[in-house]
């Protein structure tokens, strides 16, 4: 794929969430992270509709999705007060569905692609691979 200059990347799980900015010259991908953002999961609202049971088995799961939705608060701040221009999410398949929920629509105009693969343990380089071969 092609990311485009000055594109910012969050990596997130439910736990943690890494951001980098793209700094290569299309099409070379060369991201350079970017301070870690402090996220409060506390009282997001995600997930209370959800019941402990075989779906959903536990309060970490809970926890996770309060994290997800506060991830995806802290994006659609940073969209609303101009600081991204263009997006690009990865994250493992859950935690990109629970932050889809919660992302503003300013957020979906500067979003330019998504990939549901867990890569928050990852190297830097092996983040820049995947980008590559997305």
């Amino acid at each position: 794929m092609i990311l485009p200059n000055d594109t910012m990347v969050a990596v997130a799980d439910g736990n943690h969430m890494r951001l980098f900015r793209n700094k290569g010259i299309e099409p070379q991908i060369r991201l350079v992270a970017v301070p870690h953002p402090v996220i409060d999961a506390v009282n997001q609202g995600s997930g209370a509709r959800h019941r402990s049971g075989a779906a959903n088995p536990d309060a970490q799961r809970l926890d996770e999705d309060d994290f997800a939705a506060a991830a995806a608060i802290y994006l659609n701040r940073q969209v609303l007060e101009g600081n991204i221009d263009a997006l690009y999410i990865i994250a493992d398949p859950r935690t990109l569905g629970e932050m889809r929920r919660h992302l503003h629509e300013a957020v979906a105009s500067k979003l330019v692609g998504e990939l549901a693969r867990n890569l928050t343990g990852h190297s830097l380089e092996g983040i820049e691979i995947a980008l590559t071969r997305a």
